[in-house]
């Protein structure tokens, strides 16, 4: 996934300013990391390049300039093309979560702590999420909390998998 396409993906829904797209970016994907302006703006800026969005028009409101963005044909082909590839299930094997249960196994540290208070901070994050989850109004975002809950949900089972493993194992590195 680009950020270009989702970008496009919002602008099919009618043109925004940068400001707006971002907003509205950060609404449908709550769970993920909120965009920063200036990611935004590169990727528009990269998008007008190509002749995936064109400038809608300019307006003068109270506080600085405003560059509208419209999706072209040719960026509603390429959202239509994105959308219809399938994607590859991620590997998860290089996760940060694996990655410092092993190498806390490695470097003799307290593996069974750690994966205590990872699974507390999952725990709070899951509460979190469930609640924003009930509040939300749109399906997407619902969608999205849905998501991001299934894979915490996944992590909690391999935390405790491994707590267990842990336990039963001489807990060195095999």
């Amino acid at each position: 996934m680009s950020l270009g396409t989702v970008l496009l993906g919002v602008l099919a829904d009618g043109p925004l300013h940068g400001y707006d797209l971002k907003r509205e970016h950060d609404e449908r994907f709550p769970a993920a990391r909120p965009l920063a302006y200036g990611q935004v703006y590169a990727t528009l800026t990269r998008l007008q390049r190509d002749g995936l969005v064109e400038t809608f028009e300019t307006r003068q409101e109270a506080g600085p300039e405003r560059t509208v963005y419209a999706i072209t044909d040719l960026g509603r082909d390429e959202l239509a093309r994105w959308l219809d590839e399938t994607e590859q299930p991620g590997p998860y094997a290089a996760d940060e979560l694996v990655r410092k249960t092993i190498t806390a196994l490695h470097a003799g540290a307290d593996s069974q702590r750690y994966l205590r208070r990872q699974r507390a901070v999952h725990l709070t994050a899951m509460r979190d999420l469930t609640q924003q989850r009930a509040a939300a109004a749109e399906v997407g975002t619902r969608i999205a909390l849905d998501h991001t809950l299934a894979h915490l949900d996944a992590d909690l089972r391999w935390l405790e998998e491994t707590r267990e493993r842990i336990a039963h194992d001489d807990g060195g590195p095999t």
